[in-house]
Formats: structure tokens, C-alpha cells, sequence
């Protein structure tokens, strides 16, 4: 089951332990280096301006820091964060709920912002462009609208799909950020930066194998971290090393590209049961017994990245470097 999965980039309950070592300001804050000086500019000027910054949308695939950065925003603005998902928002009230209770420029976080009711959007729009609240008390012909002033706050969506917020929200945000996979040298210098949080030691050659199993993904980096570390403690290791690592890794079935059964299992299918593609999702979702946003989501963003299928007018394709990773023969198409 996906939850089970050490590999998935969605967070899992285990991964509490990301709140005890997330950097606190943008300097400490490893990767995304182009978001990371556009945000510190911005930051800058709203605070010099004494004004609020304008509100922000974070995208990209999970796992990348989106929740990182919107803290770091808040602390670097010296203001008060609070915290909402989209799904958890269900009526009016309950989002009016949380815009009132907000401070003078405070942050209001909202992940998974594209999952928020069309009709709770709406009331999102006054509030970010004017700062207020409009309320229909009442029912028919006894209804009434009462506006309610709000003080500046900054709102701060995440979303993995940026392409489902609708054009009204998304034009109502002033900076829009794309949160992109991180290199091997990043995550190298991520994991030794947990090491150290979590007084750990690891040497340099087993920060980079860990580095390049994590999918380009901090969160899969830290995960991994923690249960190779295990390993290392019941052979009462005093440094995690590059055996005990690929040892650890390789127990986990975490191949040296970051790839693990369910990787196969979709890729084979597709080679086995499709011919190699082109093939549509749906039939790719059924063939495994899996959602279809969960494959477009979790599965298929690093698998396109590493270049293992593609996407075509017709389908997903599986390529040739695919092929020779699994150590099946390439067949030789037209």
C-alpha cells in the first residue's frame, strides 16, 4: 500500500521528526537557490515598505520544502504563522473562521490549496485583495451581507498541481514560485546538515549514496537517513558508512537510482502488458490497481525527470534507458 511505501514523497507520520530539524531562515535553507534570492528580496522590501508581503503560491511535486519555506517566510517576517489544508476546509465557516482569528501580518498557510471547495475560493478573494470578509447571514429573503475588516496577513498556498487552482485565485498572487528537484550535491550537503541536527555522524561517501537514492527529494533523503542510521546503531557504528548504507539501502529495495518494487511494478507493466507504450493513464492505473492521481503525482514525477518513460500526444512511453536499466532487451521499434 502506498503509505507502506519508504519512497513515496508524501508525508507520512513518521516523518514528525522534519519538525525538529527544519532550518529557520532562508541562509540555513539548502536548494532551490533562485526562489530562495527572489523570496529574501521580497521579504526585504515588504519589511522596509512596513507592508505586508504580497501573498504567495509554492508548486511543485511533494516532498521539496513547500511547508519549509512557508515557516522560513513567516520567521524571516517576524510574524506569526497559521495553519490550514485545503481538504479540512469543508464549509464557509470554516475558513472564515481562520481569516478572523488572524493578527496583524500574520502568515495563514494553506497545502494542498487546490483541493479547497470552488465556493470557499470565492470568499478567499475579497480578503486577499482588500483585507475583508463577506458573510451571507440568513436564508432568501432574510439573508443579509455583513463585511468584516481583517488586518493585512500574508497568505501562503502549496500546491502539487498548480494547474488545478482556478485563474481567479491563482492571478490573486503576487509571487509565484516553482519548487524544483534538488541535485545529488544538494541532498549530500541536506543529509549531512540532518546528521549533524540529529548527532548522527555520517562520512561523505555515504551522504552522497544516500543523496542519490532519495529521488532528488529532502523528504525521501531524510527518511532514508533515519533508517539507515538504524542499521548503524545494531552494528554499534559510531560513523555511518558507505557499507552499512548500500547494505541498508539495498534491504529496503532502494536501487541505485532511487527506484523501488512499485517503480518496477509500473514500468514493467507498461513494457509487459502495453508493449512499451504509448498508453493512457487510465488504462496504466488500472493495469496496477492504482489511482490515477497518485500515479501522476507520487509516481511519474521523478520517473519523467530520470527520463525513464516520457509522455506523448498518445500516452506514456516507456524509453530505452528504462529497458536496459531493468535489464530487459530494447525492442527495436519504427
Amino acid at each position: 500500500m502506498e503509505e507502506e511505501r519508504v519512497l513515496t514523497n508524501r508525508e507520512l507520520k513518521e516523518d514528525t521528526f522534519e519538525e525538529t530539524i527544519r532550518p529557520d531562515s532562508i541562509d540555513e535553507y539548502i536548494g532551490q537557490t533562485e526562489v530562495k534570492e527572489n523570496l529574501s528580496v521580497f521579504i526585504k522590501s515588504a519589511k522596509m515598505r512596513e507592508e505586508p508581503l504580497d501573498h504567495v503560491l509554492l508548486y511543485g511535486p511533494p516532498g521539496l520544502g513547500k511547508t519549509t519555506l512557508s515557516y522560513i517566510i513567516a520567521n524571516e517576517l517576524g510574524s506569526n504563522i497559521k495553519t490550514a489544508s485545503g481538504p479540512s476546509i469543508e464549509k464557509s465557516g470554516d475558513l472564515a473562521a481562520i481569516l478572523s482569528s488572524l493578527e496583524p501580518g500574520d502568515v495563514l498557510f494553506i497545502d494542498e490549496i487546490h483541493r479547497m471547495p470552488r465556493y470557499i475560493e470565492e470568499i478567499l478573494y475579497p480578503a486577499m485583495e482588500d483585507y475583508v470578509l463577506d458573510i451571507i447571514v440568513g436564508s432568501d429573503s432574510t439573508s443579509r451581507n455583513i463585511r468584516i475588516d481583517l488586518p493585512p496577513f500574508t497568505l501562503v498556498g502549496a500546491t502539487t498541481r498548480a494547474g488545478d487552482l482556478s485563474s481567479p485565485l491563482r492571478d490573486r498572487f503576487g509571487i509565484v514560485s516553482k519548487l524544483q528537484y534538488y541535485t545529488e550535491e544538494e541532498l549530500k550537503k541536506i543529509v549531512e546538515r540532518t546528521s549533524r541536527v540529529l548527532n548522527a555522524k555520517i562520512d561523505e561517501d555515504a551522504a552522497l549514496e544516500l543523496a542519490r537514492r532519495s529521488r532528488g527529494t529532502p523528504r525521501i533523503a531524510n527518511r532514508l537517513f533515519k533508517r539507515v542510521r538504524d542499521f548503524a546503531i545494531v552494528d554499534n557504528l559510531e560513523e555511518i558508512n558507505l557499507e552499512i548504507t548500500k547494505y541498508a539501502l539495498n534491504k529496503l529495495k532502494v536501487d541505485k537510482l532511487g527506484l523501488d518494487d512499485t517503480d518496477y511494478n509500473l514500468i514493467k507493466s507498461i513494457i509487459e502488458k502495453f508493449n512499451g507504450g504509448p498508453v493512457g493513464i487510465e488504462a496504466i492505473a488500472s493495469s496496477i490497481g492504482e489511482e490515477q492521481t497518485t500515479i501522476e503525482d507520487v509516481y511519474e514525477p521523478y520517473l519523467l525527470q530520470t527520463g525513464l518513460i516520457k509522455r506523448t500526444t498518445r500516452g506514456r512511453v516507456v524509453t530505452e534507458k528504462a529497458y536496459e536499466h531493468l535489464g530487459i532487451e530494447y525492442p527495436n521499434k519504427r
